[in-house]
C-alpha cells in the first residue's frame, strides 16, 4: 500500500491580526457607516475636501429634517470620522484628517496608524 505525503490543509495566515481594541474600533466605524444617509454624508464631505459643510446644506440634499441630519452627524462624530465647528448659530462639519486612512490601515492589518 502506498502512503501519501501529508499536506497542510490551510494556507498560513499572513501578517498580523487585529487586536481586540482595533476590532472594537472597526466595529464602531462600521456601525456608524451602517446607514445609507451617513454614507451619503461621508461622501459629500469627501467631495468637499478640506471645506467644511454647513448642516443647512445637507438637509435639502438628503431630504431629511434638520434634527435627523444632526443625529446622523453625531453618530459620525462619535465614531471619530467627522469634526464639528461652530460658526455663529450654524454647525459646520468636515472629515477628521486621516480618518479614512485609519480605516484603511485597520482593514489592511499591516500598516498600523496611531
Amino acid at each position: 500500500m502506498k502512503t501519501l505525503a501529508l499536506v497542510d490543509c490551510c494556507t498560513p495566515l499572513a501578517g498580523t491580526s487585529l487586536s481586540d481594541g482595533e476590532a472594537e474600533e472597526l466595529e464602531r466605524l462600521f456601525r456608524a457607516l451602517g446607514d445609507r444617509h451617513r454614507v451619503k454624508i461621508l461622501n459629500m464631505l469627501v467631495r468637499a475636501g478640506d471645506e467644511a459643510i454647513c448642516v443647512c446644506e445637507l438637509v435639502p440634499t438628503l431630504g431629511l429634517a434638520q434634527p435627523t441630519v444632526s443625529y446622523h452627524l453625531k453618530q459620525l462624530a462619535d465614531a471619530g470620522l467627522v469634526e464639528r465647528e461652530r460658526r455663529g448659530t450654524y454647525a459646520y462639519y468636515r472629515l477628521v484628517p486621516g480618518a479614512l486612512e485609519r480605516v484603511g490601515a485597520l482593514l489592511g492589518g499591516g500598516d498600523r496608524v496611531t
